[in-house]
């Protein structure tokens, strides 16, 4: 028996010269994944944006100056690496602001949060 040649990609045609051409179906595989990369990107530039609000809408609450508002936001922005999700931020905020004599419940902190969520994608979509 003689071995087989291999075959070309599933999603590639060959023409009459042996060369290989991308069909529709590789063409949209690329543009589905381009646009999950730019939607990834676009979610966490909201998230990160989001985050640097918070840090300053809780920076006025407490009462911080700009160059600790700045600071603060920042490090309000490197808490949510600590874990998937919100809770590093909501607890890292609550924390501060309870340590700092401020009256404020889960729930506040919480409305924030989406409050500033909008105000991010908003202002993001508007730098498009």
């Amino acid at each position: 028996m003689l071995p087989l040649a291999p075959l070309p990609p599933i999603s590639a045609q060959t023409d009459t010269k042996g060369q290989h051409h991308m069909t529709t179906f590789d063409d949209r595989e690329r543009a589905f994944e381009a646009k999950f990369a730019r939607d990834e990107d676009m979610a966490f530039r909201i998230t990160a944006r989001r985050n640097r609000l918070l840090g300053q809408w809780a920076a006025a609450r407490l009462n911080l100056t700009p160059e600790e508002t700045d600071a603060y936001a920042k490090a309000v922005v490197q808490a949510d690496f600590e874990e998937a999700g919100d809770e590093d931020v909501i607890r890292k905020l609550l924390g501060d602001l309870l340590a700092a004599g401020v009256e404020i419940d889960d729930a506040t902190v919480r409305r924030a949060l989406e409050e500033q969520m909008v105000e991010a994608r908003r202002q993001l979509m508007g730098e498009i």
